[in-house]
């Protein structure tokens, strides 16, 4: 009988040591064909360039991804515990892989495929891992790439601070709304900048990496909710917060105010594309769409606007002077004329004049349909109605 258990304790041991050598093996092979670290020193990711009136209000932005880049240290520490707590709350401790991390994933995973579950397996990648992986590797969800993710981690971890490489992430992560980074994120979102969070707005951003569209304000408000409330959760699990903080911020509705992409203010259109090009010719396309420029121009926002309605003014009055020239087209006086409306092309440049259809005139007033705003699924969207004084 002992000689049995030596042989089992030895047969064992030499197929310990043949899967740690074949393990070690596959590790070594696997090492030879990373991508460089290195390149992460260097890197300068691409930041949209913002046009200003000479008041310094904003006119535009270009960009080919809406980002503004923060460094770590402008980053409240608030935003960073929350994120972490989300994220990866051992961040601060390992060493680029999370070992709890890993066991606690494969247990909730084995235990869901014994039980007939076909939901999603849970992952275990740490922010480290998740920087490997934006940055140097592809999204293919295998195992030889969780490996390498894992040893590009390792080796990123013995050659970057913890604050580089939250700052890598901070900056790169894309959170909806096409916001690339928190500093996008919170003026897109919430029309703030990071220290002007509160705490509530600060979980919600930390809620979105794990999938910005799951997680939409307005789509999907609820799911937001439930998302946000289990970051503060975590936050107070942590020692982040207070029972009473967390509370407090569980408490409150997510309130967005989702910022437009283009042109900011109103009868400066066409200087600020006059302005682009400029820019254009000087840096090129690319500069203007990835440089992060801050571009100061000469506009004076208020005199523009009076030039504007001098302008629209003296064109009206020009147009009348020539008499009527007719109806712009002609539509059936329906139930359908809204989707008929929606359909004919208005005039571009007469703000604030809109394009309406007459539904109905007698001796003192006409009654007007404004054209929609668009049609879905055949029918107006936000189709009204008006009276106007005939003099």
């Amino acid at each position: 009988m002992l000689r049995f258990i030596k042989y089992l304790f030895s047969f064992g041991l030499a197929v310990c040591f043949a899967v740690a050598l074949a393990i070690g093996y596959i590790i070594y092979d696997t090492s030879k064909t990373l991508p460089s670290h290195e390149s992460l020193a260097k890197y300068e990711p691409p930041v949209m360039t913002r046009i200003h009136a000479a008041d310094g209000s904003l006119l535009a932005e270009y960009a080919k991804e809406r980002r503004l880049f923060v460094p770590i240290d402008a980053v409240p520490k608030k935003l960073v515990e929350a994120v972490t707590s989300a994220e990866d709350k051992n961040f601060y401790r390992h060493l680029g892989v999370d070992p709890e991390a890993l066991a606690r994933a494969v247990i909730v995973n084995v235990r869901a495929r014994l039980q007939g579950s076909n939901r999603r397996l849970i992952g275990a990648s740490t922010i480290t891992q998740q920087v490997a992986k934006n940055f140097l590797l592809t999204n293919e969800r295998t195992i030889t790439r969780k490996l390498r993710e894992a040893l590009i981690a390792l080796r990123m971890e013995s050659s970057f601070s913890k604050d580089q490489i939250l700052e890598l992430y901070l900056n790169e992560i894309f959170l909806g709304q096409g916001s690339y980074g928190v500093a996008a994120a919170s003026l897109n979102y919430f029309g703030k900048s990071l220290t002007e969070l509160d705490l509530a707005q600060t979980a919600y951003l930390a809620a979105l990496p794990k999938g910005p569209s799951n997680y939409h304000p307005v789509r999907h408000r609820k799911r937001a909710i439930e998302r946000r409330n289990w970051v503060l959760a975590r936050m107070y699990d942590n020692g982040y917060i207070t029972e009473a903080e967390m509370k407090e911020a569980q408490a409150k509705d997510i309130e967005v105010t989702l910022r437009p992409f283009g042109a900011k203010l109103f009868a400066a259109e066409y200087f600020t594309d006059e302005a682009r090009q400029a820019v254009e010719r000087i840096y090129g396309k690319e500069v203007l769409r990835t440089g992060g420029l801050s571009v100061r121009t000469t506009i004076d926002p208020k005199l523009q606007i009076f030039a504007r309605q001098a302008l629209a003014g003296g064109l009206i009055q020009f147009d009348r002077n020539h008499g009527w020239r007719g109806p712009v087209a002609t539509v059936a006086v329906n139930a359908d004329w809204p989707v008929a409306l929606a359909k004919t092309k208005p005039l571009g440049d007469v703000y604030p004049w809109q394009l309406a259809v007459v539904l109905e005139v007698n001796d003192d007033q006409a009654r007007i349909g404004l054209r929609p705003s668009r049609v879905v699924k055949g029918k107006a969207v936000e189709a009204k109605e008006g009276v106007i004084p005939l003099q």
